[in-house]
C-alpha cells in the first residue's frame, strides 16, 4: 500500500490550486501546508505532497483510485477546467485489465496524474 507520493513542482500556490480544483471529484483537499510544501489527501491524511522545486526530468506519474467511473470522468473534465492538458480521456485500457478504466493529464508541470478504477463497471 502506498502511503503517500511526492510531486515536485515550480510554484506550490498554482500547483495547490490546480491539484484541489483536479482532485475535488475524488474527495481531495488541503489538509496541510508548510512554505514548500502542500499536503492534500481525504479524511485528514494528506497521501499526496507537491513540493516546491520544480519538475524532474521526464516527469512524474501519479495515480490516485476513484470510487468508480463517474469519479474518473469528473475528475478529467475538472483537471482540464483548472489547466491540465489532456493526456488520455477517460476509458478503459483493456490492456492493463478487462476492468481498468483511467484517465490521465499533465498538470502545470507536465507531470502525467491519473485517476483510475478498477473495479467491475460502477458508474
Amino acid at each position: 500500500m502506498i502511503d503517500h507520493v511526492s510531486v515536485y513542482v515550480s510554484d506550490t500556490t498554482k500547483s495547490r490550486d490546480f491539484y484541489k480544483a483536479a482532485l475535488a471529484p475524488l474527495g481531495y483537499e488541503v489538509v496541510m501546508e508548510f512554505p514548500h510544501a502542500v499536503g492534500l489527501g481525504i479524511a485528514g491524511k494528506p497521501d499526496l505532497w507537491l513540493i516546491a522545486g520544480g519538475a524532474r526530468t521526464g516527469g512524474q506519474h501519479v495515480a490516485i483510485r476513484a470510487k468508480g467511473r463517474k469519479e474518473v470522468r469528473a475528475f478529467h473534465e475538472a483537471a482540464l477546467a483548472a489547466g491540465a492538458k489532456d493526456n488520455g480521456p477517460p476509458g478503459v485500457r483493456a490492456m492493463y485489465h478487462p476492468n481498468y478504466f483511467g484517465a490521465f493529464v499533465l498538470d502545470l508541470d507536465g507531470n502525467n496524474l491519473e485517476t483510475v478504477c478498477h473495479e467491475p463497471y460502477i458508474e
